[in-house]
């Protein structure tokens, strides 16, 4: 399953904190996509929309500081290990991640063997998954820890928008107006139609919007301190996990096991 599309960061002139040569470098680590291991300058070029040179001294920075390595003989780069360092640094900080292991396989493990359970926080205007419990089947979403889903269109991320506080909503909508302001109306109906089915019944619904062929429930989870939100969401091929399943058997669990976690829930 392909992740969402590679969306650069968008610049704003007036803001002299933001360095761009810093969000040019991230943006070139996270051209590379699901099962792709080598990329090139022109790769770069095309998905980040920088001039060439400009991709080619990022490369060459990003080498040296050993977070990529570069092949000559074929003029490709693939991820080095300081990626990973920085990766498994931000997992292995996560507490969330490990303590949600147990708690989310016990959900995985209800009635439906091709259900998926998914934690995930908000990156700009996508949900990155931090943990995932896989489906028992091998007709399975094959989602994966660093997969990525859309803010707005997922019930993972509808849940994640109802949990924010207000300013931190506001800050989200400067994003869409900045990087899809085509969107900005669908944006905006999809967040009324999300607090409209928390505070009905407590979760978030995704019947085919995401992926025709999925459906899934999500609820929002907030860390005990309050600065970080997440969803917790589960579901499965659309053919096999039925919306009345997900709602009559799966909807009560789901909010039991946040609470387990250690989360408070937090209403619209």
């Amino acid at each position: 399953m392909a992740d969402a599309e590679f969306t650069p960061h968008s610049e704003d002139p007036k803001d002299r904190n933001f360095v761009t040569a810093l969000a040019r470098g991230l943006d070139v680590l996270r051209c590379f996509g699901a099962n792709e291991t080598e990329l090139t300058n022109t790769d770069f070029a095309e998905r980040t929309g920088l001039p060439k040179p400009t991709v080619s001294r990022l490369t060459y920075t990003l080498c040296k500081l050993d977070y990529l390595i570069a092949d000559p003989r074929k003029g490709t780069y693939r991820l080095g290990a300081g990626v990973l360092h920085l990766g498994f640094g931000v997992l292995a900080g996560m507490e969330v991640s490990e303590r949600a292991t147990e708690v989310m396989r016990d959900l995985r493990d209800g009635p439906n063997s091709y259900i998926t359970v998914a934690l995930g926080e908000r990156h700009r205007l996508e949900v990155v998954y931090l943990a995932v419990q896989s489906s028992r089947e091998n007709v399975s979403l094959t989602m994966h820890v660093g997969s990525r889903l859309p803010l707005f269109f997922s019930a993972i991320g509808r849940a994640i928008l109802v949990g924010m506080g207000q300013r931190e909503r506001e800050a989200v909508f400067d994003l869409v107006r900045q990087e899809i302001p085509d969107q900005l109306q669908a944006c905006t109906e999809s967040l009324d139609r999300a607090l409209e089915e928390y505070r009905d019944c407590g979760y978030c619904r995704g019947y085919g919007e995401w992926r025709g062929d999925v459906n899934g429930i999500a609820v929002p989870v907030i860390s005990l301190n309050g600065a970080r939100v997440y969803g917790l969401n589960t579901g499965g091929p659309s053919f096999h996990v039925q919306k009345e399943e997900l709602e009559g058997q799966y909807a009560d669990r789901l909010k039991n096991a946040a609470q387990v976690l250690g989360f408070r829930s937090q209403s619209a």
